[in-house]
């Protein structure tokens, strides 16, 4: 079996499927609930969501002076007006290492700064107000932090691959058809009309043949969708490592990671305060709207990088994507001097940066509204189909390649104790 052959790269399909089917399974069904998150974090916590009052939001640098008056042990990194969850957010980590906090967010109201709740993301023991988030971390990591975003982060890399070896295992191959007193020739049939039935799902054959149908037309049906997700899900788990080095080996590609080192200090006491901050984050970002000529809609989020030494200030522009859960307009400035470092734009700045926000805005339903958001979460649901029913097609095959082998040891014992009987 070499690697030129198709029954390689059957069975290479066969033991990936094998290897992704529970990392598939588990992060599939989260998935489907990610695609509706806000909406049902709003149910289990409707505490945390306050009713919107006439005026704007108080500003960045208040909701966080407020936060850190209501967490005076805690040091907090930064606040967003809109977090991923739809809600406003102030994130905190504990200021003397060996006394760990409780809590790492803190819920606040935009509009009057007053403290709704705090939370230890993803924490089951806080009880039902963490069921979305432990589910949300969950997805990423399966409970295990970089262990579980690492296994992840392969898992999609494996399934990325798998997506066009499954594709070419679909194909037809070339059969040739038997001519009645000896000889053959090729099928006169189109490649095309050989392939049509690999589309098809026909429910009036076995019961094994339509789980088979199911786990190809499924795939080919759904083969866009499968490989955006799966690789995707890469840029998500391996966005510092292999999705940065693919980018940039196409493409013009630059992140934060990429362009800003870290300082031999964290900077965790800078020299700017967080007024002087936001002062200097709605310059910066004024200055560039001038310059690239978009609009700015609202302020998003502010928060202090201590690795990089920089400041972040985010807002909402007339560059965004539809979608309201993800801002990518930012500033990036130094925490001490105040000096621009970097800014990403979410589109039309360079190439890379344009299509990966393209691609997490596809992953996380940002874009497209309401069906494309139903459409992911029966996505999900799919995906877990699709596992299932490999694993059945694998359990089949075994179950019949055993009893082969079983028929071919029976029969070589009955000629063993022929051939002793002569």
């Amino acid at each position: 079996m070499t690697i030129m052959t198709r029954p390689f790269w059957v069975w290479l399909h066969r033991w990936a499927g094998l290897v992704m089917a529970g990392f598939l399974i588990c992060a599939s069904l989260t998935g489907s609930l990610m695609a509706f998150y806000p909406e049902l974090e709003r149910a289990l916590n409707p505490q945390w969501y306050p009713t919107p009052q006439d005026g704007r939001p108080l500003d960045l640098a208040t909701l966080i002076e407020r936060a850190e008056s209501y967490a005076p042990e805690a040091q907090v990194e930064g606040v967003a007006l809109r977090s991923f969850m739809d809600n406003t957010l102030a994130w905190v980590a504990p200021k003397d290492p060996d006394h760990p906090l409780a809590f790492n967010h803190l819920m606040l109201d935009p509009w009057t700064g007053e403290e709704l709740g705090r939370r230890q993301f993803g924490d089951l023991s806080d009880g039902l107000q963490n069921v979305m988030s432990f589910l949300y971390d969950f997805h990423f990591t399966l409970g295990l932090n970089s262990y579980g975003m690492w296994a992840l982060g392969i898992c999609a890399l494996i399934w990325t691959i798998d997506c066009f070896v499954g594709l070419y295992l679909t194909f037809p191959v070339w059969r040739r058809i038997h001519i009645p007193g000896g000889g053959s020739v090729k099928s006169r049939r189109s490649w095309w009309m050989r392939w049509k039935p690999a589309w098809m799902i026909r429910s009036d054959k076995s019961r094994y043949r339509l789980n088979f149908d199911l786990h190809r037309a499924g795939g080919l049906w759904l083969w866009i969708a499968f490989l955006v997700f799966a690789w995707s899900s890469v840029y998500m788990n391996l966005w510092d490592t292999v999705y940065t080095w693919t980018t940039q080996a196409v493409t013009e590609y630059k992140a934060p990671w990429t362009e800003l080192p870290n300082v031999d200090r964290h900077v965790t006491n800078p020299r700017l305060s967080w007024r002087e901050a936001q002062t200097r984050g709605e310059q910066l970002m004024a200055e560039l709207a001038q310059e690239h000529d978009f609009t700015i809609e609202s302020a998003h989020m502010l928060f202090l990088n201590p690795a990089k030494g920089v400041y972040v200030y985010a807002v909402r522009s007339s560059l965004e994507f539809e979608g309201p859960r993800r801002s990518f307009t930012k500033v990036f400035f130094d925490a001490n001097t105040g000096e621009r470092r970097f800014w990403l734009l979410p589109s039309g700045q360079y190439s890379g940066n344009t299509f990966s926000n393209w691609l997490i805005s596809l992953h996380e339903a940002n874009v497209f509204g309401l069906p494309y958001r139903i459409f992911v979460c029966t996505l999900g649901l799919l995906t877990v189909i699709l596992s299932v029913t490999g694993i059945i097609i694998w359990l089949k095959k075994r179950h019949s390649r055993n009893i082969v082998a079983v028929r071919q040891q029976v029969r070589r014992s009955a000629l063993q104790e022929h051939s002793l009987q002569l």
